[in-house]
């Protein structure tokens, strides 16, 4: 606005200061209004919410300062009906709107069109929300996480390769135990591809085989720096790495989800290698101590076997004395083997002979004998049972055929008897028949077809 006439001549004056016509305060306004509109049309700004006014207007009138200067600012009903969060006072906000000037009161204010959280406010409840999100899922939770190697054989450190913190850690292997494996797999750790970038590199290490340790981490700096170990996909790579992994993000008050993810938070890189590091000095006295120790062991162990051999070597006979003791009970059990062979075979021959005694007194000759006596006398008696079985079977079944046949049709037939039937069916009334009809007679001899001409039914 530097050089510009904020004063309005009237048309046809010469334009000196004592024909000039003085401004009024509603002109003024007006014009100044109408130049800040047109020379700054929409802006950005960033500040701090302070004197959030709501009055039944619906509108919200609000000022937006910082540490160095402050702007009264409008935000019309229908403009903040599609605000999403409740602005609060501190809040810190990026608003878009137009400059402009309250002409009734002569008050420079921002117009706002737009707003949104703005700063570490908004990063911090995005912070919350997922750290939420995620120890619901149980990704924090104690018994997932996996021990540190005690000494690691390879230690993979995902971080950016020129940045204080790989240089931190270099230096505190090298001083603590330099025979260590490091290597670095380069990562971004901040900007937009930071996180894309961290993924990549945790899957790389796993992918390679090399590792049995990862640290993830970097240097300190703002929450806006950290953000990308703030990321869901950072956590989740993490949590799904087979490697341990070791967090190390920024200074020891500085907390990021990866830091709730991993298997061990470090405070700083330095200490991550601490942890994954032992002294090697202390390692050092430690095996010293050990071998003190092990050399006074082997020392006592030494002199008690030789104190035992010193007793045993007291105890210890001259081995011919001991061959002669054994010779002379050899001969003893030799002596004492021959007299128990001769009783032995003495008993033995006096058994055979009694048992040879008995074996002829029962010999199977004489018993055959006497059991073939017994079967023939058995066959003789066997054969008489069955003729004088036979005899009475056969008296028995000619009085039952005597029986049978006095009761036989057959019999009664043979006296001049017939049997008159009609097919199947047995004529025993004469009321069963009818004349026309033929019948058969069975005689004792044979039979007959006879027609029924006449019925005698008296």
């Amino acid at each position: 606005m530097q050089g510009q006439n904020l004063f309005h001549a009237e048309p046809g004056s010469s334009g000196q200061s004592d024909s000039q016509r003085p401004l009024t305060v509603t002109e003024l306004n007006s014009q100044t209004r109408r130049m800040l509109e047109t020379r700054f049309g929409n802006v950005r700004v960033e500040g701090e919410l302070s004197g959030l006014a709501k009055p039944g207007s619906g509108h919200w009138y609000f000022t937006l300062k910082d540490s160095g200067a402050q702007i009264r600012c409008a935000m019309f009903k229908n403009r903040n009906r599609s605000i999403r969060f409740v602005p609060a006072e501190g809040m810190q906000l990026i608003v878009r709107g137009r400059v402009s000037l309250y002409e009734g009161r002569g008050d420079y204010q921002l117009i706002v069109d737009h707003m949104e959280e703005g700063g570490a406010g908004a990063l911090q409840r995005a912070f919350e929300a997922l750290k939420l999100k995620l120890a619901t899922e149980g990704l924090f939770n104690a018994e997932r996480k996996r021990p540190l190697p005690t000494l690691p054989s390879h230690i993979g450190v995902v971080t950016s390769p020129t940045g204080a913190a790989i240089r931190d850690i270099l230096a505190v292997l090298k001083r603590r135990f330099p025979s260590i494996p490091v290597t670095v797999i380069p990562s971004a750790v901040q900007g937009k591809e930071a996180a894309n970038e961290l993924v990549q590199g945790i899957e790389r290490a796993n992918n390679s085989g090399l590792f049995d340790v990862l640290i993830v981490g970097r240097g300190g700096g703002s929450l806006e720096d950290l953000w990308p170990f703030n990321e869901e996909k950072v956590a989740r790579a993490i949590a799904a790495s087979e490697i341990p992994i070791v967090s190390a993000v920024g200074h020891e008050i500085d907390f990021t989800i990866a830091d709730f993810v991993a298997d061990y938070r470090a405070p700083t890189p330095s200490a991550a290698a601490e942890v994954l590091s032992p002294d090697q000095q202390e390692t050092l006295n430690r095996l010293s101590l050990l071998n003190r120790k092990l050399q006074a062991l082997m020392k006592h162990r030494l002199q008690v076997l030789s104190q035992t051999l010193d007793n045993t070597t007291l105890r210890l006979r001259h081995p011919g004395e001991r061959l002669r003791e054994h010779n002379q009970r050899l001969e003893d059990l030799e002596i004492r083997l021959q007299q128990s062979m001769t009783i032995a075979l003495q008993a033995n021959t006096a058994k055979y002979e009694r048992l040879g005694d008995r074996l002829t007194l029962s010999s199977p000759a004489r018993r055959i004998e006497r059991m073939q006596g017994q079967l023939n006398l058995l066959q003789n008696q066997l054969n008489s049972s069955i003729q004088h079985l036979v005899k009475q079977k056969e008296s028995h079944l000619k009085q039952l055929s005597g029986m049978l046949d006095t009761v036989s049709p057959l019999a009664t037939l043979s006296r001049g008897y017939s049997i008159v039937a009609r097919g199947d069916e047995f004529i025993r009334d004469a009321s069963q028949l009818t004349e026309g009809e033929q019948v058969t007679a069975r005689f004792s001899q044979g039979s007959a077809d006879c027609n029924v001409t006449h019925i005698h039914k008296d």
